[in-house]
């Protein structure tokens, strides 16, 4: 399968997701994740109508802004972003979906920029211990915190199904997502918590049903890939 027919599949799936859901499309925005994918791949994935990539390592998001440059794509980190990264990455990031923890909440208060980072805090929905992001219990603290760090647009929440999950599962853990974002705007009704970033390849039109506006889909549009080399 090509790459945009991969594109037109994942789209039709959003539109069917949104059909049953009683939502519009426009309300998803699609993020393609391109961690190992070459600087081709990702023009003609842009060729196909792709404006929003994801990566999960630092040094990728580097490498392929450099050699894409010329595109308008806006480039976001779903990873685990390490401390010691932030001021290379800064300049290069659009939105920052990965936000767990006070350390690199002030590491990026540290690192001057022109403007805010949009920023989506990582919660661990599924009690995995494999998982990264902040407890359900602990995200008041972790907000209460980033509020008083202006260098942060806080947009929203983000997380990760369950590996392995049914269908239930699944829907549990994205409902309390959107759950806990209804806690938030009640709390901080001030900022526009407008983003949930819920769902991947294996579970994105559940998480289109209920409510994901951003999902992150890798494998079914470059294909499935090799393992990357260790984080770095």
């Amino acid at each position: 399968m090509s790459i945009a027919s991969g594109i037109e599949r994942v789209y039709e799936e959003i539109g069917a997701a949104c059909a049953r859901a009683g939502r519009q499309p426009r309300e998803v925005t699609l993020v393609a994740i391109s961690k190992t994918v070459s600087a081709a791949a990702i023009r003609e994935a842009h060729a196909a109508g792709i404006r929003h990539v994801g990566e999960n390592r630092v040094q990728e998001i580097l490498t392929k802004t450099a050699e894409l440059a010329d595109l308008d794509l806006t480039w976001h980190m779903v990873g685990s972003l390490q401390t010691n990264k932030v001021r290379a990455l800064r300049p290069h990031l659009g939105l920052l979906h990965s936000l767990d923890r006070l350390a690199l909440v002030e590491e990026i208060e540290r690192v001057s920029a022109p403007a805010p980072l949009p920023a989506l805090v990582q919660v661990n929905t599924t009690s995995e211990t494999t998982k990264s992001g902040v407890e359900p219990e602990q995200l008041d603290a972790l907000v209460d915190a980033i509020r008083r760090h202006p260098a942060i647009a806080l947009r929203g929440l983000m997380t990760i199904g369950p590996t392995g999950g049914d269908e239930s599962g699944i829907r549990r853990a994205f409902v309390r997502l959107r759950e806990l974002r209804e806690r938030m705007r009640r709390l901080h009704p001030d900022l526009p918590w407008t983003d949930l970033s819920m769902g991947m390849s294996g579970d994105f039109a559940l998480a289109v049903e209920e409510g994901a506006t951003l999902v992150r889909i890798g494998s079914l549009i470059f294909g499935s890939r090799p393992a990357p080399p260790p984080h770095a």
